[in-house]
């Protein structure tokens, strides 16, 4: 699988790196191995795109289900945050999509869609508001 998570107690944050061509079974399959952990419930989250070099999505209907899907999954009570880096032009893109979906699908994550991983820190690192910044 060409995503790889770690998770960070202390930090509260779950980091995954996507690498080589994200699939739909990938995206998919993270998103439930990752938060249906019962410990990982409320924490931000970081997922790096910078090694993806293809994304293999086969639809917008399927991005719709993802955004629902981790709307679903997440945690009621405390707001968290979800920081994607995307450096490459289409997986920003993908991202900015991602985070309209989302918002439309509800939930208690804020996303954010960043060029680089110090972007990405800095807008999780920053106290909770509704407000997920300025991209």
């Amino acid at each position: 699988m060409p995503i790889q998570y770690e998770i960070d107690h202390e930090r509260r944050l779950v980091r995954a790196r996507v690498s080589g061509v994200l699939t739909d079974d990938d995206i998919f399959g993270y998103q439930r191995a990752a938060w249906s952990r019962p410990d990982v419930a409320d924490y931000d989250e970081m997922v790096d795109m910078s090694a993806v070099v293809r994304i293999a999505l086969p639809s917008v209907q399927r991005m719709k289900d993802l955004a629902r899907l981790s709307s679903e999954m997440d945690a009621r009570g405390r707001l968290s945050r979800f920081a994607i880096v995307a450096p490459g032009d289409i997986a920003f893109i993908m991202g900015r999509l991602y985070k309209a979906l989302r918002g439309l699908a509800g939930g208690n994550k804020r996303v954010g869609v960043f060029s680089t991983e110090a972007e990405a820190d800095l807008f999780l690192s920053r106290s909770p508001d509704p407000d997920p910044g300025p991209d």
